[in-house]
Protein backbone atom coordinates (compact mmCIF):
# COMPACT_ATOMS: atom_id res chain seq x y z
CA UNK A 1 0.00 0.00 0.00
CA UNK A 2 1.20 3.42 -0.93
CA UNK A 3 1.48 6.16 1.51
CA UNK A 4 2.01 8.47 -1.20
CA UNK A 5 0.33 11.90 -0.37
CA UNK A 6 -2.85 11.97 -3.21
CA UNK A 7 -4.47 15.15 -4.80
CA UNK A 8 -7.62 13.68 -3.18
CA UNK A 9 -6.29 13.50 0.39
CA UNK A 10 -4.86 17.00 -0.19
CA UNK A 11 -8.81 18.04 -1.41
CA UNK A 12 -9.93 16.36 1.83
CA UNK A 13 -8.19 17.91 4.00
CA UNK A 14 -8.66 21.35 2.85
CA UNK A 15 -12.68 20.61 3.09
CA UNK A 16 -11.49 19.62 6.75
CA UNK A 17 -9.88 22.64 7.88
CA UNK A 18 -12.73 24.92 6.24
CA UNK A 19 -16.06 22.68 7.55
CA UNK A 20 -14.14 23.10 11.44
CA UNK A 21 -13.10 26.78 10.97
CA UNK A 22 -16.68 27.71 9.83
CA UNK A 23 -18.14 25.56 12.97
CA UNK A 24 -15.94 26.98 15.75
CA UNK A 25 -15.12 30.72 14.65
CA UNK A 26 -13.01 32.96 16.27
CA UNK A 27 -14.77 34.55 19.75
CA UNK A 28 -14.87 37.95 17.87
CA UNK A 29 -14.98 37.69 13.88
CA UNK A 30 -19.15 37.45 14.26
CA UNK A 31 -19.29 40.86 16.42
CA UNK A 32 -17.08 42.71 13.68
CA UNK A 33 -18.47 43.94 9.88
CA UNK A 34 -16.64 41.56 7.57
CA UNK A 35 -15.07 42.70 4.29
CA UNK A 36 -12.73 41.23 1.33
CA UNK A 37 -10.39 43.54 0.52
CA UNK A 38 -7.95 43.17 -2.63
CA UNK A 39 -3.76 43.53 -2.04
CA UNK A 40 -2.31 45.01 1.18
CA UNK A 41 -4.00 48.15 1.81
CA UNK A 42 -7.59 49.17 0.91
CA UNK A 43 -9.62 52.37 2.21
CA UNK A 44 -13.42 51.88 3.48
CA UNK A 45 -15.80 55.40 3.46
CA UNK A 46 -18.41 56.64 5.11
CA UNK A 47 -20.67 59.21 5.36
CA UNK A 48 -21.71 61.28 8.27
CA UNK A 49 -24.70 63.35 9.82
CA UNK A 50 -26.54 66.15 7.66
CA UNK A 51 -28.76 68.71 9.45
CA UNK A 52 -32.27 69.29 7.10
CA UNK A 53 -32.57 73.85 7.12
CA UNK A 54 -35.93 75.75 7.04
CA UNK A 55 -36.75 76.26 3.42
CA UNK A 56 -36.41 80.04 2.50
CA UNK A 57 -38.89 82.12 0.61
CA UNK A 58 -40.51 81.94 -2.81
CA UNK A 59 -37.72 81.16 -5.06
CA UNK A 60 -35.06 81.18 -2.95
CA UNK A 61 -32.11 79.17 -4.04
CA UNK A 62 -31.78 75.57 -3.41
CA UNK A 63 -29.71 75.23 -0.47
CA UNK A 64 -25.94 73.24 -1.26
CA UNK A 65 -25.48 70.91 2.01
CA UNK A 66 -22.40 68.96 1.74
CA UNK A 67 -22.23 65.43 2.90
CA UNK A 68 -18.85 64.97 4.56
CA UNK A 69 -17.65 61.62 4.03
CA UNK A 70 -15.09 59.55 6.04
CA UNK A 71 -12.27 57.62 4.74
CA UNK A 72 -10.36 54.85 7.03
CA UNK A 73 -7.06 52.78 5.68
CA UNK A 74 -6.78 49.03 6.50
CA UNK A 75 -3.45 47.25 6.07
CA UNK A 76 -3.85 43.39 5.41
CA UNK A 77 -0.72 41.30 6.95
CA UNK A 78 -0.36 37.48 6.38
CA UNK A 79 -0.47 34.88 9.28
CA UNK A 80 0.89 31.21 9.13
CA UNK A 81 1.48 28.28 10.70
CA UNK A 82 3.15 24.50 9.73
CA UNK A 83 3.49 21.44 11.31
CA UNK A 84 5.16 17.67 9.89
CA UNK A 85 3.39 14.65 10.35
CA UNK A 86 5.96 11.26 9.97
CA UNK A 87 4.32 8.30 10.17
CA UNK A 88 1.46 6.96 7.88
CA UNK A 89 -1.15 6.11 10.78
CA UNK A 90 -0.92 10.24 12.13
CA UNK A 91 -1.16 11.40 8.62
CA UNK A 92 -4.48 9.52 8.41
CA UNK A 93 -5.35 11.28 11.15
CA UNK A 94 -6.24 14.25 9.44
CA UNK A 95 -9.02 13.41 7.84
CA UNK A 96 -10.48 13.52 10.91
CA UNK A 97 -12.10 16.93 11.92
CA UNK A 98 -11.38 16.24 15.78
CA UNK A 99 -7.76 15.09 15.07
CA UNK A 100 -5.48 17.42 17.20
CA UNK A 101 -3.55 18.74 14.55
CA UNK A 102 -6.76 20.27 12.76
CA UNK A 103 -7.92 21.80 15.73
CA UNK A 104 -4.45 23.09 16.83
CA UNK A 105 -4.45 24.67 13.22
CA UNK A 106 -7.86 26.12 13.35
CA UNK A 107 -7.38 27.33 16.73
CA UNK A 108 -3.42 29.59 16.61
CA UNK A 109 -5.65 30.86 13.57
CA UNK A 110 -8.94 32.04 15.56
CA UNK A 111 -6.67 33.31 18.57
CA UNK A 112 -4.83 35.11 15.96
CA UNK A 113 -8.21 36.73 14.04
CA UNK A 114 -9.07 38.13 17.78
CA UNK A 115 -6.00 39.65 18.57
CA UNK A 116 -5.92 41.15 15.04
CA UNK A 117 -9.61 42.89 16.02
CA UNK A 118 -8.58 43.14 19.72
CA UNK A 119 -5.52 45.22 18.37
CA UNK A 120 -7.49 47.38 15.97
CA UNK A 121 -10.11 49.02 18.46
CA UNK A 122 -7.59 51.37 20.21
CA UNK A 123 -4.96 51.51 17.48
CA UNK A 124 -4.75 54.65 15.97
CA UNK A 125 -6.19 54.83 12.46
CA UNK A 126 -4.96 56.03 8.96
CA UNK A 127 -7.44 58.45 7.43
CA UNK A 128 -7.81 61.20 4.39
CA UNK A 129 -7.70 60.29 0.66
CA UNK A 130 -4.32 58.88 0.35
CA UNK A 131 -4.13 57.07 3.61
CA UNK A 132 -1.66 59.49 5.16
CA UNK A 133 -3.51 61.47 7.74
CA UNK A 134 -3.40 59.85 11.62
CA UNK A 135 -6.01 59.78 13.97
CA UNK A 136 -5.81 58.43 17.67
CA UNK A 137 -8.28 56.84 20.19
CA UNK A 138 -10.33 59.74 21.53
CA UNK A 139 -9.77 60.45 25.19
CA UNK A 140 -13.21 61.07 25.63
CA UNK A 141 -14.43 57.93 24.63
CA UNK A 142 -12.36 56.25 27.36
CA UNK A 143 -14.23 54.95 30.49
CA UNK A 144 -11.39 55.06 33.43
CA UNK A 145 -11.31 52.36 35.98
CA UNK A 146 -11.88 54.41 39.23
CA UNK A 147 -9.61 51.94 41.32
CA UNK A 148 -13.08 49.40 40.52
CA UNK A 149 -13.33 46.35 38.38
CA UNK A 150 -16.43 45.84 35.97
CA UNK A 151 -19.70 47.19 37.55
CA UNK A 152 -23.20 47.71 36.36
CA UNK A 153 -22.81 51.59 37.04
CA UNK A 154 -19.90 51.30 34.65
CA UNK A 155 -21.98 49.17 31.93
CA UNK A 156 -24.65 51.93 32.19
CA UNK A 157 -22.00 54.45 31.94
CA UNK A 158 -21.10 53.16 28.50
CA UNK A 159 -24.68 52.40 27.00
CA UNK A 160 -25.37 56.02 28.22
CA UNK A 161 -22.36 57.34 26.08
CA UNK A 162 -23.50 55.21 22.92
CA UNK A 163 -27.05 56.37 23.22
CA UNK A 164 -25.60 60.07 23.40
CA UNK A 165 -23.98 59.21 20.12
CA UNK A 166 -26.80 58.10 18.99
CA UNK A 167 -25.86 55.03 17.97
CA UNK A 168 -28.52 53.15 15.32
CA UNK A 169 -30.91 50.92 17.64
CA UNK A 170 -30.89 48.08 15.28
CA UNK A 171 -27.30 47.85 15.64
CA UNK A 172 -25.97 45.01 17.74
CA UNK A 173 -23.76 45.95 20.61
CA UNK A 174 -20.89 43.71 22.52
CA UNK A 175 -18.39 43.71 25.04
CA UNK A 176 -15.50 42.25 25.68
CA UNK A 177 -14.35 41.14 28.93
CA UNK A 178 -12.01 38.37 31.09
CA UNK A 179 -12.79 36.17 33.57
CA UNK A 180 -11.54 38.56 35.62
CA UNK A 181 -14.27 41.09 35.03
CA UNK A 182 -17.12 38.73 34.95
CA UNK A 183 -16.31 37.44 38.38
CA UNK A 184 -16.28 41.17 39.13
CA UNK A 185 -19.67 41.49 38.91
CA UNK A 186 -20.95 38.48 40.45
CA UNK A 187 -18.87 39.71 43.27
CA UNK A 188 -20.21 42.99 43.65
CA UNK A 189 -23.46 42.56 42.97
CA UNK A 190 -25.61 41.99 46.01
CA UNK A 191 -27.99 39.17 46.86
CA UNK A 192 -30.68 40.68 47.18
CA UNK A 193 -30.36 42.47 43.43
CA UNK A 194 -32.26 41.42 40.62
CA UNK A 195 -29.59 41.37 38.51
CA UNK A 196 -27.89 38.76 40.72
CA UNK A 197 -29.04 35.44 39.17
CA UNK A 198 -28.63 37.05 35.58
CA UNK A 199 -25.19 37.71 36.52
CA UNK A 200 -24.44 34.11 37.70
CA UNK A 201 -26.21 32.73 34.52
CA UNK A 202 -23.76 35.06 32.87
CA UNK A 203 -20.49 33.75 34.70
CA UNK A 204 -21.58 30.29 34.17
CA UNK A 205 -22.10 31.06 29.94
CA UNK A 206 -25.67 29.93 30.31
CA UNK A 207 -26.80 33.35 28.56
CA UNK A 208 -24.16 35.68 27.14
CA UNK A 209 -25.83 38.88 27.28
CA UNK A 210 -26.99 41.66 30.10
CA UNK A 211 -28.50 45.39 29.51
CA UNK A 212 -28.44 44.68 26.07
CA UNK A 213 -24.74 43.99 25.83
CA UNK A 214 -24.00 40.55 24.05
CA UNK A 215 -20.49 39.50 25.73
CA UNK A 216 -18.01 37.84 25.04
CA UNK A 217 -14.88 36.45 27.28
CA UNK A 218 -11.57 36.46 26.28
CA UNK A 219 -8.62 36.43 27.66
CA UNK A 220 -6.17 38.39 24.81
CA UNK A 221 -7.60 41.77 25.65
CA UNK A 222 -4.81 44.41 26.39
CA UNK A 223 -3.83 44.81 30.47
CA UNK A 224 -1.39 47.86 31.28
CA UNK A 225 0.00 47.40 34.69
CA UNK A 226 -3.68 46.88 36.70
CA UNK A 227 -5.77 47.80 34.45
CA UNK A 228 -7.60 45.62 31.60
CA UNK A 229 -8.91 47.68 28.94
CA UNK A 230 -12.51 46.18 27.90
CA UNK A 231 -14.11 46.54 24.17
CA UNK A 232 -17.20 47.96 24.01
CA UNK A 233 -18.69 48.67 20.57
CA UNK A 234 -21.44 48.50 17.79
CA UNK A 235 -20.82 45.92 15.25
CA UNK A 236 -20.36 47.92 12.52
CA UNK A 237 -17.51 49.99 14.67
CA UNK A 238 -14.62 47.80 13.79
CA UNK A 239 -14.25 46.42 10.67
CA UNK A 240 -11.95 42.72 9.97
CA UNK A 241 -10.68 42.83 6.10
CA UNK A 242 -9.72 39.56 4.57
CA UNK A 243 -7.11 39.68 1.86
CA UNK A 244 -6.80 35.46 2.28
CA UNK A 245 -9.25 33.76 4.54
CA UNK A 246 -7.55 30.16 6.02
CA UNK A 247 -5.82 28.15 3.33
CA UNK A 248 -3.90 24.75 3.74
CA UNK A 249 -1.98 23.13 1.93
CA UNK A 250 -0.16 19.48 2.22
CA UNK A 251 3.51 18.56 1.01
CA UNK A 252 6.18 16.24 1.08
CA UNK A 253 9.46 17.42 2.98
CA UNK A 254 12.10 16.25 1.04
CA UNK A 255 14.39 18.07 3.28
CA UNK A 256 12.93 16.51 6.32
CA UNK A 257 12.92 13.03 5.48
CA UNK A 258 9.94 13.47 3.33
CA UNK A 259 7.82 14.09 6.31
CA UNK A 260 4.28 15.58 5.57
CA UNK A 261 4.46 18.87 6.05
CA UNK A 262 0.45 20.58 7.18
CA UNK A 263 0.86 24.27 6.07
CA UNK A 264 -2.17 26.85 6.68
CA UNK A 265 -2.02 30.85 5.94
CA UNK A 266 -4.37 34.06 5.71
CA UNK A 267 -3.73 37.61 5.20
CA UNK A 268 -6.18 39.68 7.29
CA UNK A 269 -6.41 43.73 8.81
CA UNK A 270 -8.62 45.55 10.95
CA UNK A 271 -9.43 48.28 11.66
CA UNK A 272 -11.61 51.03 14.02
CA UNK A 273 -14.29 52.35 11.12
CA UNK A 274 -16.31 54.74 13.47
CA UNK A 275 -14.85 56.30 16.59
CA UNK A 276 -18.51 56.82 18.07
CA UNK A 277 -19.31 53.35 17.99
CA UNK A 278 -16.25 52.25 20.05
CA UNK A 279 -15.58 52.45 24.05
CA UNK A 280 -12.84 51.69 26.19
CA UNK A 281 -13.85 50.13 29.61
CA UNK A 282 -11.63 49.95 32.09
CA UNK A 283 -11.35 47.86 34.64
CA UNK A 284 -9.10 47.07 37.68
CA UNK A 285 -7.16 43.35 37.73
CA UNK A 286 -5.09 42.37 40.45
CA UNK A 287 -3.36 43.83 43.35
Amino acid sequence: MSFQITEAFVQQYNSTVSLVSQQKQSRLEPAVRVETIRGTREAFDSIGTVEAQPRGGRHADTPQMDTPHMRRWVTSAPYNWADLVDKPDRLRMLYDPTSPYVQNAVMAFNRAKDKIIINAAFAPVWTGEHGDVQKTFPTSNIIPHDNTGLTIEKLIQARGMLWRNEIDESEPLFAAVTSFQLEDMLNNTKVQSADYNTIKALVRGEINSFMGFTFIRTEQLEKDGTTRKCIVWSKPGLLLAKAEDITTKISERGDKNYSTQVYAEMDLGAVRMEDEKVLQLQCKEGA
